[in-house]
């Protein structure tokens, strides 16, 4: 299996997953670059999956299934908003795809029916998390969102993370504001910083990577509490707080 990454819009992605005998696109918001790559690769669409209803996921649902006849699949609690659904899939009802167990996450926060799909150590996490950074709550509250972040942690440290966004230097640059001396984020936006001059995207990231750098995964971190003035408050009220903050940034 191979995944590949297919820029969209002005800073999004999606994501071919090529099993050989199927072929998958994870949140196409447009379907005329899939379908560049699809023929540069000499692949046959056969699935669409959407990690939540945003039309910026799920822009190109219809003109690609129109195209090839792919199914297209997505979170069961977003039925009726994701478009040309085939395959309502949840936590409970799991997927198989070319033969292949794919876990279903439920992640509300973002949205109400936010899901990231693992497959093979491959984690589609769409807009839940980013590469040092995570989705705004939008539908949910920071309880739920906090909850769904701390779910995705428990996923293999070498887990790779295949996000719904370029956001990862402005994400660094906002971390950085909380703990500027943290040598560790500081080295991470150095090598983020590179990679984006010369054109690379910064997917995949890893969990482990994530645990490490990613100040909205890290509320117990005695830098961020001292720099927000939050030492004594619980995790909660510490990741809302970070939350707001990059919302204004």
């Amino acid at each position: 299996m191979r995944i590949i990454t297919i820029p969209c819009l002005s800073d999004n992605y999606a994501y071919l997953i090529d099993a050989g005998e199927a072929c998958a696109v994870v949140d196409p918001s447009e379907a005329a670059p899939v379908r560049a790559a699809l023929a540069r690769e000499g692949l046959r669409l056969t699935h669409i999956v959407n990690t939540h209803h945003h039309g910026d996921h799920t822009g190109g649902n219809l003109e690609l299934k129109a195209a090839f006849g792919a199914q297209v699949v997505g979170p069961a609690r977003e039925n009726g908003r994701i478009p040309g659904l085939d395959i309502a899939v949840s936590e409970a009802t799991g997927w198989q795809f070319a033969g292949r167990k794919v876990t279903v996450m439920d992640v509300p926060g973002h949205t109400l029916g936010a899901t990231t799909y693992v497959i093979e150590g491959n984690a589609f996490t769409g807009d839940t998390l980013f590469s040092c950074g995570c989705g705004r709550v939008l539908e949910g509250d920071p309880a739920m969102m906090w909850a769904s972040l701390s779910k995705l942690m428990t996923l293999p440290d070498q887990t790779q993370l295949w996000c719904g966004h370029e956001y990862t230097e402005k994400n660094a640059s906002f971390a950085l504001t909380l703990e500027p001396e943290y040598q560790a984020l500081r080295m991470f936006t150095q090598v983020v910083r590179k990679a984006r001059a010369s054109g690379a995207p910064s997917m995949p990231s890893t969990m482990a990577l994530e645990k490490l750098v990613n100040p909205f995964l890290r509320p117990d971190s005695p830098a961020i509490r001292k720099a927000l003035g939050m030492e004594d408050a619980d995790d909660v009220a510490v990741f809302a707080e970070v939350r707001r903050r990059k919302d204004a940034f």
